[in-house]
């Protein structure tokens, strides 16, 4: 019986959202995602969400319980210095290991190709293929390196990094800005 199964009923030939990118108006991008791709695009998020107010706000208040002991008592602690030092390494070090998370997370899955369409995103690798509207996005934003992509969720929990470096030829990057002015906002 099931030597009578075969493709019947699957109709691989229907026209997919993955094959709906107009060859001719695409930008593609090929990279290898790395940390600071991440990292650029945690620190976007983090500028818009003001995120970085708070951690260096945390800090501030950390430099001052520190301070207002060490003249206090005339010397410095040891354990308050630890504890200082310690605060001072993870805000420092929080969005690099966020960045190094991620990196886990999408690594392995090697080179990325992504195609940037009006019709919107669709990037694939060797094991998956991700297809995104323009709706997803609430707008984006360019660095030196980068477009970041942030998603409309209130949170900005997905973020797409379209690494600069990724781009073939040298009027891609200008299409690629039209591309994303013309179907999301500037933030």
């Amino acid at each position: 019986m099931a030597e009578d199964r075969g493709a019947e009923g699957t109709d691989n030939s229907a026209e997919t959202p993955v094959d709906v990118v107009d060859e001719r108006t695409a930008v593609r991008l090929a990279y290898r995602p790395e940390p600071a791709d991440t990292l650029a695009g945690l620190r976007v998020r983090g500028r818009i969400k003001r995120t970085g107010l708070l951690r260096w706000g945390f800090l501030a208040l950390w430099v001052g319980h520190w301070l207002f002991s060490t003249v206090g008592r005339g010397s410095a602690d040891v354990v308050s210095t630890v504890l200082f030092l310690l605060v001072v390494l993870m805000v420092w070090g929080y969005p690099r290991l966020q960045a190094a998370h991620v990196q886990r997370i999408v690594g392995w899955q090697g080179e990325y190709r992504t195609s940037v369409s009006p019709a919107g995103i669709t990037c694939r690798t060797d094991h998956s293929t991700l297809v995104q509207q323009w709706s997803v996005f609430q707008g984006y934003r360019e660095t030196a390196g980068h477009f970041v992509l942030l998603s409309r969720d209130p949170n900005i929990m997905c973020l797409d990094v379209l690494p600069k470096r990724g781009v073939r030829a040298a009027g891609d990057l200008d299409r690629l800005r039209a591309i994303l002015d013309g179907h999301t906002a500037r933030v």
